[in-house]
Order: structure tokens, then sequence, then C-alpha cells
């Protein structure tokens, strides 16, 4: 979380491109992100040349000898303002382009334009980003999200992220191991993804503060004792963390480039985020080998409410559920995406749990009976307000095997107010806010601490926020996963007066009638 002068920095930053006409808070982000990626790219060049220097290793380039001027390091003592707008908008954004296949994520700035056409906000913006604090580890991930939370306060053109705290409790539930793969088949600013890694790199950190990774030299030797006696990921499990764990697919390129920079931010050096329409039929020409059955783990917010013509679905999709529901054309194409074994947390709209179509029969059928359904947790309709009201549900399930019985939760209070200011309701000594609080962290405890053992004995009480049911059971309800069809409402014994008690007020009242009925008679005569 960034406080203080840095959050003023940012919040002013944001404030010039706005007074310079940009108003679209994506293109905002966007062209910021085009800049700190300038300035990062000369950030690593001088940590490469360093190291070189150090070791005598040779690396590649990412300025050649002609290119040197085009560094940060050069620009941001440029004085003259029509000069660096030139340099910046004809060369350095032709750099991009031209390099695209040379960079991380390359593909994101072939169309890589600057969008800011006042020389003097372009001065302000490279003075700013050169104030940011860029070269420390956790502080670009942190300073990115506080720009990608601008656009919670915006929602604009429709768009808007995953809550948080709700991505939080996702990846908590899924706990991705260090050598999988993850997908997010419409991953936005890469929200779930960033939230991996930064799981990943809590759970390998050690009681100091220290990230395990920073304990491993060029070798995989421990070269620091940090009296850490958790497990060490070496050199290889982080390479494949920065560079292999991380896919994502969206069809806004605008969001891909966001969603490249927050992982870059956070660590990822080379993350597979790419342009593709998850249902589309195009999708098999982009992995024609690896589509189907290629990841681990996939978390997902899917878009919700939108139909598709059907002859723009991905076939395969279609064999598995019939419709041109988008919510359940998800859920079948993420059972494809997955390896056996993989697993997924998912966000859906609840009437994917209880409707009654014979497609939304179909994909519950497809996870209760061929694969297995783990955990059905509902969610307050509120968690997406402003933007949405729509009462949501997280569905955890397996590929493979079938189900025997269901977990399912409901969540009253996840930490904030349901109307659409969603403020915090929990803070701390500090007055800061806690933004995993409510029912959330018992909801990752209950999860990973379930017993099914309990399924047919008395524990299993259907009058509390969680409890088991079993396949049969849903199976002779349309396989209905509401939590209301199962829910036994705790019965409460009514509570009567005493009998003398009950005697004094039907006096009282027999004497307040006929007090009134002598004022009546008064009145005729």
């Amino acid at each position: 979380m960034i406080t203080g002068d840095l959050k003023k920095k940012v919040d002013k930053l944001w404030l010039e491109f706005w007074q310079g006409g940009i108003s679209n808070p994506l293109v905002v982000i966007e062209q910021i992100t085009f800049l700190m990626f300038a300035r990062m790219l000369d950030i690593n060049e001088s940590r490469d040349e360093k190291r070189a220097s150090r070791t005598g290793q040779t690396f590649k380039r990412r300025f050649n000898e002609a290119e040197q001027h085009l560094r940060w390091s050069r620009l941001k003592h440029i004085e003259d303002a029509d000069e660096l707008m030139n340099i910046v908008r004809d060369q350095v954004f032709k750099h991009f382009r031209e390099h695209a296949s040379d960079i991380s994520f390359g593909d994101y700035m072939k169309d890589a334009r600057l969008a800011i056409d006042k020389p003097s906000l372009l001065v302000k913006a490279v003075e700013m980003v050169s104030d940011l604090p860029l070269e420390v580890g956790d502080s670009k991930g942190d300073l990115y999200e506080y720009l990608l939370s601008k656009l919670s306060t915006a929602g604009i053109n429709g768009q808007f992220r995953t809550p948080r705290h709700i991505i939080k409790l996702m990846v908590l539930l899924m706990r991705v191991e260090p050598h999988e793969k993850v997908v997010d088949p419409s991953c936005g600013t890469a929200g779930f993804l960033v939230g991996t890694l930064e799981e990943l790199k809590q759970r390998y950190t050690s009681p100091d503060g220290v990230i395990e990774e920073e304990l491993i030299n060029d070798k995989g030797q421990r070269v620091v004792d940090k009296n850490y006696t958790g497990d060490l990921l070496d050199q290889q499990q982080w390479q494949h963390i920065r560079t292999q764990m991380f896919h994502g697919f969206d069809f806004d390129s605008t969001m891909l480039r966001i969603a490249a920079m927050n992982l870059y931010m956070h660590g990822a050096e080379d993350p597979d985020i790419h342009y593709q329409d998850s249902l589309a039929q195009s999708f098999a020409e982009r992995f024609p080998t690896s589509e189907k059955d290629a990841f681990d783990v996939v978390l997902a917010n899917p878009p919700f409410k939108g139909t598709l013509d059907e002859d723009t679905i991905n076939p395969p999709i279609l064999r598995m559920v019939k419709t041109k529901k988008t919510e359940l054309l998800f859920v079948a194409q993420i059972l494809r995406m997955m390896k056996s074994g993989g697993r997924s947390a998912t966000v859906v709209p609840q009437g994917v749990l209880f409707g009654a179509s014979n497609a939304h029969k179909q994909v519950r059928k497809l996870l209760i009976e061929n694969n297995q359904l783990e955990a059905v947790i509902n969610l307050p309709s509120g968690v997406f307000k402003p933007y949405a009201g729509v009462a949501t549900a997280i569905l955890v399930f397996t590929k493979g095997g079938e189900t025997d019985h269901v977990w399912f939760y409901n969540v009253q209070d996840d930490g904030f107010t349901l109307d659409d200011k969603r403020s915090a309701k929990y803070l701390d000594e500090l007055g800061n806010t806690i933004d995993f609080a409510g029912d959330l962290p018992k909801v990752v405890d209950g999860y990973h601490n379930r017993d099914k053992s309990i399924t047919s004995t008395e524990a299993n009480d259907r009058s509390q926020l969680t409890f088991w049911v079993s396949k049969d059971e849903l199976a002779s309800n349309n396989y209905d996963l509401s939590f209301n069809q199962y829910y036994t409402p705790p019965y409460t014994p009514p509570e009567y007066d005493e009998p003398e008690a009950l005697l004094d007020q039907l006096e009282s009242l027999e004497n307040k009638i006929a007090t009134e009925l002598a004022e009546l008679r008064g009145l005729l005569k």
C-alpha cells in the first residue's frame, strides 16, 4: 500500500493528465504505463551493464549504440519540451514497435502510440515518473495497484476490476504451487495472476521479510542464512514463476498492455498475456496443441449476461454445452483448458446455480457427474457494486473424477458495506483498512480444513452458514446448487407472556373500551 508523499505524486500525475485533456482513465493508465515501461527498460539495462562489468558476461542489449539517446536517463534531462515530444513520439515509441519481438510483452507494443498532445504535459509526466521508486522491489507493484484502483472509481466503459479482497479469497482457496501453470481466460488487468504471484512471494518469504529468491545465487545455492526453516525454492523454480507460470487472455489491447505491465511491475518478467477471445473458434489456432488440457489452475471472473452467435463459438465448447450464454460457455471452456486434476475458482452469476434451462442443468451435471465440484461459495449481492448488483457465487472445482459431496458456504460479510460506496467495515489499531476481514478468513480456513466425515452426522448442521450436500441429493433436485435450496433456518421457539400478564393486558384493554364507550354515549346526549 502506498501512502504519504508517493500517493500525492501519483494523484498529482493523474490530475495533470486530466487537466491536459486525457480524461479516459484507461488511456491515462496506458500512457503512464508506456512511460514507466520506458524507464524500466533503462533501469534493467543499467542493471545488466553493472553485472556485465562485474562478471565479464555479455547480455542482449535493449538499446544499441545508435539508440542510447532514447534511454530514460537521457530523456529526463531534455529541457526543451518540443524536442522531448519529438523524440518520445517519433523515436521512443518507434523503438517500442520495432523491437516488439525483443521485449517481454512485445505483442502489445506493436500499436503503441503516444496519446499526449501537449509537450508541457509530457515534460511534467516525465518528471513525475522519474520521481517514482521503480527501482524498489515491492513498491512497483503497490504503485501500479494504486494506479489501477483509479479504474474502480471510474468504471469506464462498463469495465471494472474484481475487488481485491475477492481476488485474495480465490487465490488463497487455490494455493498455487511453484511448479504449476496458471491462467485467467478473461484477465482484464491481471488481478488474479498478480494476486497469485504476491501470495507465492508471501508464502516463500522468511520471517524477517526476505524473499527466498534473494537468498539464492545464480547457481541455485543459498548464500545468506536468515534462520528461515521453511521450504526454499531454487533458481529454476523462481525462473518458472517469473517466465512460465502466468497466462492471460483478453480481447482489449489496452487492457492487455496494462495487464502485462502489472505483472512486470510485480516481478513476472515474461508473462504470456495475449490478445484472444477465449470462446472464439480462433482460440484453437493460437494454441493448436496446448489449448486443451494446458493449465493446472484457472482463476476467472468471466463476463456475465452476454450472448454469442453460435457460429463464432469454438465448436468443442458447444459439444460440451449447447448454449449462447457466456457464463455457461466459460465454465465449459475452463474445464477444457485444465489438465486432468487441474482446479479452478470461478465467479459465476447465481443464475448458473439454479437456472432451469437445459443448458444450465447440463453445465451443473457436467461439474458434478464428470468432475469434482468441491465448493459453492455464495457472495453477497453487493460485492460488485456500484457497477453491478447481480448476486454471484464462486465455484471451486477439479477436472476429472466425480463428485460425492459439495461443501457450501454462505458469505454474509465480506468486510465492506454493501451499498454503492463499499466502505471498509474493519480498521486496525492505526486506523488502516483491513481489506480481508468479515467471513472471508473463515471461508479460507473452512475450505482447507473441511471434514467430509461429518456429512452423515449431526455436525453437518444445515441451519449454519456452511454444510455439506451429497451428490444424490443434488441430482434429485436437478443439480440445483443454490444455498437456500438446502439451508434450514434455525428454529426459534416463540416466546409468550405469563398467563397473569396476559390477563392484565386483557383487563386493561376492556377498561379502555368501556371508557371510550362511555365517552361516546355522552356525546349522544
